[in-house]
């Protein structure tokens, strides 16, 4: 053999079994003696104990923010892009689209920042707002949203937390159970605000960010409501007029009352006091390496979202920039970007991102479209590169290590790099597992590892996270240092703590980031919360999991999402969903079991090109794509991919649908037929296509 190879192949080979000596060995996660219901419970195997603050003397979010604004004086914190142009193009079937031009990123620094925050504050005060009344946020994420945030901590303003694509009897709920007296919006959401005025108790003034065109919507508000309408301006210029000394809140304080997006009916209000959030904060700075005044965050998803609202509150914390962008203008190709122009993330150049799994599939399902689009020699170059690549990330000695991983690099997957900046160097993704195929492909394209976190609005987002150098996939890493996490047996389902090879059960999450519960709902809190003997608090997530060896957990079910069939299976919908959704025809699906019956049903959103480049290929005729998804031949091709996908994925026959209803129009936020974070909603989607599950059914 030639000594060449043979010296390349020893220190690969020495490499590889020191990595895997480390993966036997590395134990994550560690067991640990709790108080409360008897369980198998694990802890960060570094802290023996809930972390709460990372930063000496820094015990609020109030404290924290002025202490990194003092720190990064002229640092750049917050980037927003000048519009340059908005212009309306038209499509050949004759639909308008809105396309954006949109400038550079202009900055603020921490000082001008925080001498915002200041102002605006003191304006809050100035406005004639009173002790214990609360200012509800009610806007898409952007740089007046982290102001006002901010501006409200210092006054001890407890701030209501809503999604802007709520409809409208949540919103009206939302708000009157909060008893919100001001409510800080933008142009789309003040119109919102005006069409249910007349159904809100409590709201005595309205502060508008200011946008192209929204002096209608002002105009209409001061003259159909008893309001008090202000811009952001205007207030921010009252409070630098007769600045008021800050308020400082106590740790105990509610910084937040965070409405959660409403899956299962009305959404219920979340309350986080400050401590709370900072132990989640604290956490993270102990897994993510190097975080600090380098970093560049790309800032688009919903800061009514938990998971937004902690990653910017953490990022302005080490000093980070933000820039802010949206989902619709996010890369050149995006729906909003005008043609020929920079999308945000080209823009920007970010180092770090987060993601929920259903943003990541559609960047995923996005690269794979453009290369089989191209085909030839660029997908073949595509297909082995990104091959060669997954072979070294499973572990094999014979995958793409060192210089070929570099050349592989550079002549295949820069260009995909580019789509979000080509500086990506860590991507934090939450909200729900991401499956493995995703979390493979966006590691290879992007060169950059994928956090998976797992965390929900009632625990500020902290549970468990993967560590840096954890390349497993389909697994939610070990306990954050903030939580304990135990798994409690659940029988009914037959998940139990003494289950072979792994421990199975719900999960119960514990620690200082536990919130203090629903606001007035007290039979929901005492339902999911619980103290324990000792004093810690407990929320009981409904989620199933199971802890590998080395303690980290997996995400295998969840309770709310099991059906019982008519001969006694269990379905577990969530889980063949996920298996499902590895159909190249499927954009999204819900699973619905009717419990009268002994098989399942779907409702696929279709995947418009993928269906129809097989249409083309078949040759068959069609007016439009609502005709294609009504066509039977589509619909048994469809069913045909989705067996496939059951049978790779090892399901069960009665959990593979037996009928199948393709739905040409996408489900979004907006069509309220799922939640920002695109999760389904079942009760809403179940009576929306009522007549056509009951069709499948006949």
């Amino acid at each position: 053999m030639n000594p060449y190879f043979v010296g390349l192949l020893v220190p690969i080979a020495v490499s590889l079994l020191l990595q895997k000596r480390r993966k036997v060995e590395n134990k994550r996660g560690v067991p640990v003696d709790v108080g409360g219901e008897p369980g198998y419970a694990i802890r960060n195997h570094r802290f023996e104990r809930p972390v709460e603050t990372h930063w000496e003397g820094v015990n609020t979010l109030a404290e924290l923010f002025e202490h990194a604004c003092k720190e990064y004086l002229y640092m750049p914190l917050l980037g927003t892009r000048k519009l340059i142009s908005r212009e309306i193009e038209s499509s050949p079937d004759g639909r308008s689209f809105e396309k954006l031009h949109l400038g550079e990123y202009e900055w603020k620094c921490y000082a001008e920042a925080f001498k915002s925050v200041c102002n605006f504050s003191s304006g809050l005060v100035n406005l004639g707002r009173q002790d214990n009344e609360r200012v509800a946020i009610f806007a898409e994420t952007q740089a007046e949203w982290q102001i006002a945030l901010q501006a409200c901590f210092r006054q001890n303003i407890t701030v209501v937390t809503i999604y802007s694509s709520l409809g409208e009897e949540a919103l009206c709920h939302s708000l009157n159970e909060t008893e919100v007296t001001t409510v800080i919006c933008g142009r789309k959401e003040l119109k919102k605000l005006i069409d249910i005025g007349w159904q809100l108790d409590t709201v005595k003034r309205v502060i508008y960010i200011n946008e192209e065109g929204i002096s209608a919507e002002v105009s209409i508000a001061q003259n159909s409501t008893s309001w008090s309408v202000k811009s952001f301006e205007e207030v921010g210029k009252l409070g630098a007029e007769a600045p008021v000394d800050a308020n400082m809140p106590l740790p105990s304080d509610v910084a937040v009352i965070m409405y959660t997006s409403g899956s299962t009916g009305l959404p219920k209000g979340v309350m986080m006091t400050h401590r709370n959030v900072l132990a989640t904060l604290s956490a993270v700075m102990t897994i993510v390496p190097e975080l600090g005044k380098k970093d560049i965050y790309m800032a688009y998803l919903p800061l009514a979202h938990i998971l937004e609202l902690a990653a910017e509150t953490l990022m302005a914390a080490v000093g980070a920039s933000i820039g802010y962008g949206s989902a619709l203008t996010l890369t050149d190709t995006s729906s909003k970007i005008k043609k020929g122009t920079l999308g945000d993330a080209s823009a920007l150049r970010p180092t770090l991102m987060t993601a929920v799994p259903a943003i990541l599939d559609r960047v995923r399902d996005g690269v794979r479209k453009k290369v089989d689009a191209k085909g030839g020699v660029a997908k073949k170059l595509f297909d082995i590169g990104y091959s060669r690549r997954l072979a070294a990330i499973n572990g094999s000695w014979l995958g793409a290590w060192g210089v070929e991983k570099l050349l592989w690099d550079r002549l295949v997957f820069t260009k995909v790099r580019a789509i979000l900046g080509g500086n990506i160097r860590f991507v934090l993704s939450g909200g729900a597992p991401l499956s493995g195929d995703t979390q493979r492909f966006i590691n290879i394209c992007l060169g950059a590892p994928i956090g998976q976190g797992y965390g929900l609005t009632e625990t500020c987002a902290g549970g468990t996270f993967s560590e840096y150098d954890d390349t497993s996939v389909g697994r939610v890493g070990a306990p954050l240092p903030c939580s304990y996490i135990k798994l409690i047996d659940w029988a009914e389902g037959g998940y139990l703590t003494t289950d072979s090879p792994m421990p199975r059960g719900e999960i119960v999450i514990g620690g200082p980031n536990v919130t203090k519960g629903y606001f007035k709902n007290e039979a929901k809190t005492s339902e999911v919360y619980k103290d324990d003997e000792r004093g810690l608090r407990w929320f009981y997530s409904g989620d199933i999991g199971r802890f590998h060896p080395d303690g980290c957990l997996e995400i295998i079910d969840r309770k709310k999402d099991i059906v019982k069939l008519q001969h006694g299976e269990y379905v577990s919908l969530g889980k063949v969903e996920a298996a499902l959704a590895m159909s190249p025809y499927v954009e999204n699906i819900m699973i619905h079991a009717d419990p009268f019956h002994s098989y399942c049903v779907a409702l696929v959103v279709a995947a418009q090109n993928e269906l129809e480049r097989w249409a083309l290929q078949q040759g068959l005729a069609y007016t439009d794509f609502a005709d294609l998804c009504q066509k039977q031949e589509a619909v048994v091709e469809v069913l045909e991919s989705l067996t496939k996908a059951a049978k790779q994925a090892r399901l069960e026959k009665f959990e593979t649908p037996a009928k199948v209803k393709l739905i040409p129009d996408p489900w979004t936020p907006e069509s309220g037929l799922v939640t920002a974070a695109l999760k389904l909603k079942r009760e809403v989607i179940r009576k929306t296509y009522e007549d056509d599950l009951a069709q499948l059914y006949a």
